[in-house]
């Protein structure tokens, strides 16, 4: 067994969830809902199976390689969920890195620590920082930038109720944050 099936109840989850559609008036007995509490535990187990994860494991870098130059991975399609509703927020993440010293890193795993991050209750602002600052810490890079832009369902779907707007953060560290001529040239690459 996971260390994450071991501190996950997915039958709390579904009891929570059996609640919640008694709340709003459901018959929770009905056809379409009989199944519903333990599909949606299901759901919150994949949402944050991040937690369980250690995205500094998947920094390793390539040996013999003696690559300088500005590194770009552009639309890593994310989802995650805001920690204040409870609500998915879908977009890209663009992560752009300068390595030091010829350290890289396989392309995937710049994914692979977005999704990590990505699949944990979460706000966009953290989201975007905790790429950065890991791999900048780990990685050891001249420079890296991060840059997300997400729709919130809590935003379109509720309060405010604007469907389509999106929200940009970005984290900047070491010669991106130094150099406004090199942080423009990875922003003009990134947005096109």
């Amino acid at each position: 067994m996971s260390e994450q099936n071991q501190l996950v109840d997915q039958d709390k989850i579904a009891a929570g969830v059996r609640l919640l559609l008694e709340g709003i008036g459901e018959d929770v007995n009905r056809d379409g809902l009989r199944k519903t509490p333990e599909r949606v535990a299901s759901f919150y187990v994949e949402l944050t199976e991040g937690m369980w994860q250690d995205p500094k494991s998947e920094i390793i870098p390539l040996p013999g390689d003696s690559h300088d130059e500005m590194v770009i991975v552009k639309d890593i399609a994310i989802a995650s969920v805001c920690e204040h509703h409870l609500a998915p927020f879908v977009g890209n993440v663009h992560i752009a890195y300068i390595p030091k010293g010829g350290r890289i890193v396989g392309l995937s795993k710049l994914a692979r620590i977005a999704e990590i991050f990505a699949r944990r209750l979460q706000v966009q602002e953290r989201l975007t920082k905790q790429i950065a600052d890991t791999l900048f810490e780990e990685l050891q890079p001249l420079g890296v930038m991060v840059v997300m832009e997400a729709e919130h369902t809590c935003m379109t779907l509720r309060g405010v109720k604007k469907p389509g707007a999106k929200t940009v953060t970005s984290a900047v560290l070491g010669g991106f944050r130094k150099d406004p001529r090199t942080r423009s040239e990875a922003m003009s690459l990134i947005m096109g």
